[in-house]
């Protein structure tokens, strides 16, 4: 046993999410998988938006499934139709999010962006400072009163409901958004390594019985490269579906 456990090295944790740089600046693989996916984002909707075919195809026709789908499932069941003005922020960031969260499948990159902290948590404040503005722009300072003050709460509970739903709804709601996003992409990234390592480790190992192991990882491997290929837009679905929702609340101050 202590020679199979011998023959099994694993690397740091540290050396799956943080990356060396290779230009001034910190930029890193992190920084080049958040710009390639941003040009991406900007390249779909470019093509798209400068076809001129009545019939739509290729990307012009998965630009404008996402669209719809992103107007009947998420904009019109969440917000209604005045919800339809920020159409163009929930596309853009379902389709941003989902190339971020794809690289962890693509080879040579290998890694989703949405694994480091930093990257949800921006796309989290900018729909934080969006629900708020939002809101106090349609209903001013009443809306800040009416999200911590829910309606018929007896005075004498005001007390401890009104700090509650302060937190819930103006710091718990961003925080939980980011981590949500964050630890499900770095919860797939250290599972697919994991396997990968093992595999590559047994096919390696000098112990002779040990080798033919190597398949169950390896499958494993195969089979999870499949289910994170899922989750990158089951992430992104649910990172934008929430936007909607949390906008949609400061539309609607009375639900």
């Amino acid at each position: 046993m202590s020679l199979v456990v011998a023959a099994l090295s694993f690397p740091p944790i540290g050396q799956l999410v943080k990356w060396p740089q290779f230009l001034p600046g910190g930029f890193n693989k992190v920084a080049l998988i958040v710009v390639l996916a941003t040009i991406l984002t900007l390249m779909l909707f470019f093509v798209a938006g400068s076809s001129k075919s009545l019939v739509p195809s290729g990307v012009q026709n998965l630009v404008e499934s996402v669209v719809e789908f992103v107007t009947d499932g998420i904009i019109l069941q969440t917000m209604g139709p005045e919800g339809m003005k920020y159409l163009w922020y929930l596309t853009s960031l379902f389709f941003f999010i989902f190339f971020c969260n794809i690289f962890e499948v693509i080879p040579v990159f290998q890694f989703p962006a949405s694994a480091r902290m930093a990257i949800p948590l921006m796309l989290a404040v900018i729909t934080w400072v969006m629900y708020i503005v939002v809101g106090l722009k349609k209903h001013g300072l009443r809306y800040i009163s009416a999200s911590v003050k829910p309606p018929g709460v007896p005075f004498a509970l005001l007390f401890l409901i009104v700090p509650i739903e302060f937190l819930s709804t103006f710091i718990v709601r961003p925080f939980s958004l980011a981590v949500r996003l964050f630890a499900n992409m770095l919860a797939g990234h250290l599972l697919l390594v994991t396997f990968a390592v093992l595999a590559g480790t047994l096919i390696g190992s000098s112990i002779v019985f040990l080798k033919p192991v190597f398949v169950l990882p390896f499958a494993m491997d195969i089979a999870i490269t499949g289910f994170e290929a899922f989750v990158a837009i089951l992430q992104a679905f649910i990172f934008t579906i929430l936007t909607a929702v949390y906008i949609g609340s400061s539309i609607h101050i009375e639900h």
